[in-house]
């Protein structure tokens, strides 16, 4: 994780969205241990206060869990609550905006079709090359 912070958002909010990528991008698999607060908070230099609040906020959302004497702890089906909560906010928040922003330039349905389809081929290209 980078230390790279903005100001338009308490650093702990911040921090939880960067845990919640992590946790997405399979860097915390289910079942496996979070960094220790002292960890985290000596590598992206926070204070240990902040790291315990945003770990508090996975908990409450029963993205990890608190094992006494061992740390915290990615729940099974993290993921895929994750996956749930990203793709609910991409369909009643970005994609309003995009739709908004689409009319407001008067860009045509179907010019961005089209692009989304060639932005697809390009990246099933790419994947298919990597593998």
């Amino acid at each position: 994780m980078n230390n790279v912070w903005h100001d338009d958002q308490p650093i702990y909010k911040q921090l939880v969205a960067k845990l919640k990528t992590a946790i997405l991008n399979n860097n915390y698999p289910e079942e496996s241990a979070l960094p220790s607060v002292r960890a985290i908070s000596a590598e992206l230099q926070i204070n240990h206060i902040t790291v315990s609040k945003a770990y508090h906020e996975l908990l409450d959302e029963g993205l990890i869990e608190k094992r006494r004497g061992l740390g915290m702890f990615v729940k099974t089906g993290a993921i895929n609550a994750l996956l749930l909560a990203e793709k609910a906010k991409f369909l009643s928040e970005d994609l309003p905006h995009f739709i908004e922003k689409m009319q407001q330039l008067n860009i045509e349905q179907q010019d961005v079709i089209d692009r989304i389809q060639q932005l697809m081929m390009s990246t099933s290209t790419k994947d298919l090359n990597n593998d």
